[in-house]
């Protein structure tokens, strides 16, 4: 991906920024600098980067699962951060910051830390060529003395003082930043999506896992579910309740957080209040996929059997199966409930078993 051209910057050594990267780091380092630049930031803390990073780092960690690498430190601290502050998978960024700004946590604050002694100083290596082995051997305060006698660098270090560390930006920087600041992004989406792809090469739509969770539209899907409700008596898997037009949510029988779609296949109906229960966990198979079935053969059933529910199906499907062959599949005329109920388990099998080793957590209905 070429980045927009500059006479007074080193856009040739910019362009490498995120070459040969093992971790993470650096690309969530740089997006957070971005973040303040934007709004016309001159200078920053560690704290307020690292806070930044943290907050960028948490749907992909705590609602997606998402594997940041071996061990990896940005990763450790979003669990942490989660653990501890009560805050949920799909909060707001501002939320996030708030509470990491405020917290006085010594283990948040010693994790926090960590991620100061590499990345701060290592980000601009490509500008400095001839910098090399041992010359990165040095305490901080020295480290960052010897990085401020290089030229045309994107920050420079104006204090050494722990998370309190300031950095002041580039004005020439700042100026080039902001003025292509979407072709910048969207570098670093690139960036970001090819490395998150490597380390989780099993898990699907990984590129729409990078922002916050968006409001989803099973409009049409509802409806078919009302619609089959009305014909016949459908009681949910989960609670065997009797399932009523009026208390209708549509749940992600494999989380959608791992899936990241809404294949019918995998949708089926229960009260607003189980699903809100289940969250972003797995039921457990052997007592659930059995039931899942039955719910889904029936509803195939019906929609065999009506015309005007079989013109539902069809305005759902055209949205909600992207599969041809899935949808010859499961919905072809003829099929006996086992012959049924096997298909779907090849296709929901696989995805259901591939979260569970994502780290999905099982879950049980309680009344």
């Amino acid at each position: 991906m070429n980045l927009p051209y500059s006479e007074k910057l080193d856009i040739q050594h910019f362009s490498r920024l995120f070459d040969n990267m093992s971790e993470c780091y650096k690309l969530f380092w740089f997006q957070a600098i971005v973040d303040e630049v934007v709004v016309g930031k001159e200078t920053a803390t560690f704290e307020t980067i690292i806070d930044s990073m943290i907050a960028d780092a948490w749907y992909m960690v705590s609602e997606y699962r998402l594997n940041l690498g071996p061990n990896d430190t940005l990763e450790g601290l979003v669990h942490y951060a989660f653990s501890i502050s009560g805050l949920k998978s799909n909060e707001k960024k501002e939320n996030i910051l708030n509470y990491l700004k405020n917290s006085n946590d010594p283990e948040l604050i010693r994790q926090k830390r960590i991620l100061t002694l590499n990345v701060p100083y290592r980000l601009q290596a490509p500008f400095m060529p001839l910098f090399k082995g041992n010359d990165w051997n040095a305490g901080t305060k020295e480290l960052a003395l010897r990085i401020n006698q290089h030229d045309r660098l994107m920050y420079y270090f104006e204090a050494i003082q722990g998370l309190q560390s300031t950095l002041r930006f580039s004005p020439e920087w700042c100026a080039y930043i902001c003025e292509n600041q979407e072709i910048v992004r969207g570098w670093i989406r690139y960036n970001l999506i090819n490395y998150l792809q490597r380390r989780n090469p099993s898990v699907p739509g990984v590129a729409s896992k990078i922002d916050p969770p968006e409001a989803r539209n099973l409009e049409k899907v509802k409806k078919l579910w009302k619609a089959i409700v009305v014909t016949r008596p459908v009681h949910d898997i989960y609670g065997d309740i009797l399932l009523a037009p009026n208390d209708l949510s549509i749940d992600h029988f494999v989380p959608w957080s791992y899936v990241a779609h809404d294949e019918l296949w995998n949708l089926s109906p229960t009260t607003k209040s189980i699903n809100s229960s289940k969250s972003n966990s797995l039921p457990e198979w052997d007592l659930y996929f059995e039931k899942l079935g039955i719910i889904e053969f029936n509803a195939y059933e019906t929609i065999c059997r009506y015309d005007e529910i079989r013109d539902i199906f069809e305005k759902c499907a055209s949205d909600h199966i992207n599969d041809p062959g899935i949808k010859q599949k499961l919905y072809c005329p003829g099929l006996d409930r086992e012959t049924f109920s096997n298909r779907l388990k090849e296709i929901v099998e696989p995805v259901y078993r591939a979260a569970e080793k994502m780290g999905f957590g099982q879950w049980r209905f309680t009344a």
